[in-house]
């Protein structure tokens, strides 16, 4: 009896807890990235949908944005279509694309639609191609080095980076009570599909909502310094300065461009967090302690 009250009381101290924030969150608009680790483990995907169920029915808006690079290379790998690499992105060409549309917009996101919905949501799926969702270009990738006289131009592809959002359907969804699940395909002016990275998609749908915040999960706890130390509480100058002082280098680099432009852009703040942590995004928004990397142009919380 004793261990049962001691549970039922802890339960009252995590909602008690959550309370303010739940009350500070009400009717405003969250992004998150979800993708990587968070999406490979059954208990973490069965975590995440339910996280999402329980912000929607607190009165908070979540809006998912996926990724699914491991699942599209295991699709050419199986079909015997190489990959190809360059500053990170996938080159692709038109049967690539083929396949991003049929893992990202097909297996990939009705999955989690199918998840979401499992668990009491209302969740509908949609590709930047729907009611041209997410407009997109050709993405240019130069290449310098000292011994040219001008920058390389590089075709990787049917890679495509964000020139517009449609907000009036994202919008519409929201007041109706949908979570919409978004897979990062864009679509050209004359109708061809983009491959994008789903951070950047993440960042620019933050941005053109004016969300309270973004959430991005990835595979590491946090930006850390130079010591391994998880920074957070950062503001857009501190973060101008690790990058130039080299703190955050690498493949953290994009990431954390993209957190730092949605701020600049009118986001609440930039979230870097730990997908392998269970319920990572319900600990970050509702309890005191908080996780990962926070950016803003305010304190936090």
């Amino acid at each position: 009896m004793t261990l049962e009250r001691d549970a039922a009381a802890n339960t009252a101290k995590v909602l008690s807890e959550a309370l303010p924030y739940i009350r500070r969150y009400v009717g405003k608009t969250l992004v998150i990235k979800y993708g990587g680790n968070a999406m490979e483990s059954e208990e973490l995907k069965t975590g995440f949908a339910r996280d999402i169920v329980l912000m929607k029915a607190v009165g908070i808006n979540p809006v998912v944005v996926h990724g699914g690079g491991p699942q599209i290379g295991d699709l050419l790998k199986r079909l015997s279509i190489e990959s190809h690499f360059i500053d990170g992105m996938r080159v692709t060409d038109a049967q690539t694309m083929d396949v991003v549309e049929m893992v990202l917009g097909g297996q990939v996101n009705k999955s989690i639609v199918n998840l979401i919905n499992r668990h009491g949501g209302s969740a509908i799926g949609l590709t930047g191609k729907d009611a041209e969702l997410i407009r997109a270009k050709k993405l240019t990738v130069t290449r310098q080095t000292p011994e040219m006289t001008q920058p390389e131009i590089i075709d990787i592809g049917q890679v495509g980076e964000v020139v517009g959002i449609n907000t009036d359907l994202l919008n519409l969804l929201v007041k109706g009570d949908f979570i919409p699940v978004i897979a990062p395909i864009g679509v050209g002016a004359n109708g061809e599909s983009y491959n994008i990275n789903a951070d950047l998609v993440a960042g620019k749908i933050a941005e053109a909502l004016k969300a309270e915040k973004l959430m991005l999960l990835t595979n590491i706890a946090g930006l850390m310094d130079k010591e391994g130390k998880v920074l957070t509480g950062l503001s857009t100058v501190q973060v101008d300065e690790l990058i130039a002082d080299g703190t955050i280098y690498g493949g953290m680099l994009p990431k954390i461009r993209c957190a730092l432009e949605a701020v600049q852009g009118g986001v609440g703040s930039s979230l870097i967090i730990d997908g392998r942590v269970p319920n990572a995004v319900l600990l970050e928004i509702f309890t005191d302690t908080g996780m990962g990397t926070l950016i803003s142009n305010r304190k936090r919380h």
